[in-house]
């Protein structure tokens, strides 16, 4: 049996398509895995996990280890409200996040309770709701005007310089929070952290 060469290229052709293909699925196939939440992450030289875990952390510790924070909670659980950090650098960094870990890690010390002002509106929904439906029974309303409001606030700024010329890029972040008495105005406590992250050019590019 005698085949036409037009049939074997074909044939060759068709083999080294489905060869490619196969080679491509593989190579395009992606891998998940679980890494270190802690891990020091430098992927490039912008704001990221490492430093909001930095931050939060030195001023969390540096505001519970206060002695004015020590005599002001020595006996009580003083009610804070925290404000949003403002960014004031030139990335888009979500500040919020850095907000709650410094709320999260204050509330778990056990000497302070906060009261947050981005479920307001929510809030004075469901009471309004309570309050004036007739689906709900008045005994077990909650009542307007209950609320405790605030003694202090803790708010911030993050902001930054950036240099660079053709060999290098030098950022620098500084943090900045202070403790206000709502009632005196106040600052009772105040402190700041600095992070410098540099990224130089190699022998292959940045």
């Amino acid at each position: 049996m005698i085949i036409s060469n037009k049939f074997k290229t074909a044939s060759t052709y068709a083999l080294v398509g489905l060869s490619a293909l196969v080679l491509s699925g593989c190579a395009n196939k992606a891998v998940v895995s679980y890494g270190d939440a802690q891990a020091v992450e430098t992927t490039d030289i912008n704001f990221g996990s490492t430093d909001l875990q930095k931050v939060a952390s030195q001023m969390t510790d540096s505001l519970l280890s206060s002695p004015v924070v020590g005599t002001m909670t020595a006996n009580k659980r003083p009610v804070v409200f925290v404000e949003r950090i403002k960014n004031k650098t030139s990335e888009h960094i979500d500040t919020e996040s850095i907000t709650d870990s410094i709320s999260t890690q204050m509330l778990r010390s056990g000497k302070f309770r906060f009261v947050d002002m981005t479920r307001v509106e929510s809030v004075r929904e469901q009471l309004t709701f309570q309050n004036e439906d007739a689906l709900v029974n008045p005994a077990t309303a909650v009542a307007f005007g209950k609320q405790v409001g605030a003694q202090y606030m803790l708010y911030g700024n993050l902001s930054s310089i950036v240099k660079s010329n053709a060999d290098k890029s030098d950022v620098y972040y500084k943090f900045t929070m202070r403790l206000m008495d709502m009632e005196s105005g106040l600052v009772e406590w105040a402190d700041e952290t600095e992070i410098r992250k540099t990224k130089e050019k190699s022998t292959f590019g940045w």
